[in-house]
């Protein structure tokens, strides 16, 4: 077999199913604990806010925790173009061996870092860093993941195998949302402001010790090793800009379609059951709960689904579906007090947008030659991330106090539409691929 630059692949022999069931656990492991620590902070956020920010009232205080959050966006798409290239160069292992490490510093830090009456306004800078460092960690996280975890797939199981990725990106949501339901029924609120807070931190940082320490035992991927034994030039980024332009602003248009839909229809929804349909905090928190409990258990099929059909044909599923179904659905929403009918109508939502989440890493691993693949996955996808999903909820509730919150859902239709054309127009990944390795 001959690779991408015209250098013979040596021969190896066939990866056993063990050795590659422990490659997807140990790459997707620290996707979980990635995440967990991520949605821990936006969790945990009403109880320590006043530790950090103790001037002005409680809503004074969210929002500046909401600012230090926003702060983590922005640092994604500079981890992904780090980490992209660092995984590119010196391996996936090492790239996620090093992004778990990071996001465990994070958690730490926040852990042990002194409130506002101890050490004064050094409280909520270092919160900042430490946010920045988690930012850079997670940008960085998705491109080495999705890389690895299709590149130690099978050709005939990539679809299904990759969408662990989008299984423990929920379930890392789930389990913060777990421990803090847990807290609150064992601990009492006193408890939970002055030190309780701290306890989702702390498990985090254990929990990527142990993801560390076994991303340091997995194998690397052929891909890589071949890439770079066949003396393939280096990733940089002005490689990527000049000579996979296309496919560069495909994984972005995809990207700003799925991360819109999907921080629209599980983050902000949240809140939008509460603010719009007028359900407690504590029936939405339910309702979401379980909705995104069948939404990971849905990723594995219709990750089987694109091994099948194509990955064309669920991404025209999901971004056909959300470009039809968004205005009516929102609207729906927005006007039922039913919770069994607004579970049912968020759950319709997210398996029409299974259909991006499911593939999301292997279609975009697929487009690219292994020698850039990482930071061709990572920078286009967490630069839209940022700019659709990370503002989703600003551009949400701006509709929403100026009148035209059914604006917001033109507005998801409208992305998702463009998102839906460049699918259309999508080389099927799955029999193109230039993942060679199998």
């Amino acid at each position: 077999m001959v690779d991408e630059v015209g250098v013979e692949i040596e021969a190896a022999r066939p990866r056993s199913d063990l050795s590659r069931l422990r490659a997807i656990v140990g790459g997707s492991a620290g996707n979980l604990v990635e995440w967990y620590d991520w949605f821990a902070y936006a969790s945990f956020a009403l109880y320590f806010a006043p530790v950090f920010f103790p001037e002005g009232d409680r809503t004074a205080q969210l929002m500046q925790s909401a600012a230090v959050f926003a702060v983590g966006f922005v640092a994604r798409p500079f981890g992904a173009w780090m980490m992209g290239l660092y995984a590119d160069r010196a391996g996936r292992r090492a790239a996620l061996a090093l992004s778990v490490g990071l996001m465990c510093l994070g958690s730490l830090g926040i852990a042990l870092t002194p409130g506002y009456d101890t050490i004064g306004a050094a409280a909520p800078v270092l919160l900042v860093i430490i946010r920045v460092v988690q930012g850079l960690s997670l940008g960085g996280e998705y491109g080495a993941s999705a890389t690895y975890l299709s590149e130690m797939s099978t050709k005939d199981r990539r679809g299904l195998w990759s969408s662990v990725l989008f299984v423990t990106l929920i379930a890392g949501q789930l389990i913060a949302l777990s421990l803090l339901i847990l807290l609150q029924n064992v601990m009492t609120p006193a408890d939970l402001e002055s030190w309780g807070w701290r306890i989702p931190f702390v498990v985090g940082a254990l929990l990527a010790v142990v993801v560390f320490w076994i991303r340091m035992g997995l194998e690397e991927s052929r891909s890589f090793i071949n890439a770079r034994d066949s003396g393939a030039e280096r990733a940089r980024t002005l490689m990527l800009l000049r000579r996979h332009p296309k496919e560069t602003a495909v994984i972005f248009g995809l990207t700003a379609g799925g991360s819109l839909a999907f921080y629209a229809y599980t983050t902000y929804m949240q809140k939008f059951l509460v603010n719009t349909s007028g359900f407690s905090k504590n029936e939405a928190t339910g309702i979401m709960a379980g909705a995104l409990f069948l939404y990971m258990c849905a990723q594995p099929l219709f990750g089987w689904l694109s091994d099948k059909v194509g990955r064309r044909v669920t991404l025209m599923w999901a971004f056909g579906g959300a470009m039809i179904a968004t205005f009516p659905v929102m609207s729906a929403i927005a006007g039922t007090d039913s919770i069994p009918v607004a579970f049912g109508l968020i759950v319709l939502l997210l398996l029409l947008l299974s259909g991006y989440t499911s593939v999301s890493a292997v279609v975009k691993a697929e487009l690219f030659p292994a020698h850039i693949r990482a930071l061709g996955v990572a920078l286009p996808y967490a630069a839209a991330n940022a700019i659709f999903g990370g503002a989703a909820e600003y551009v949400a509730l701006r509709f929403k106090a100026s009148g035209l919150e059914t604006g917001f859902y033109v507005y998801v239709s409208v992305i998702c539409a463009v998102a839906l054309t460049i699918a259309l127009r999508l080389r099927e990944t799955k029999t193109h691929s230039l993942i060679l390795e199998d």
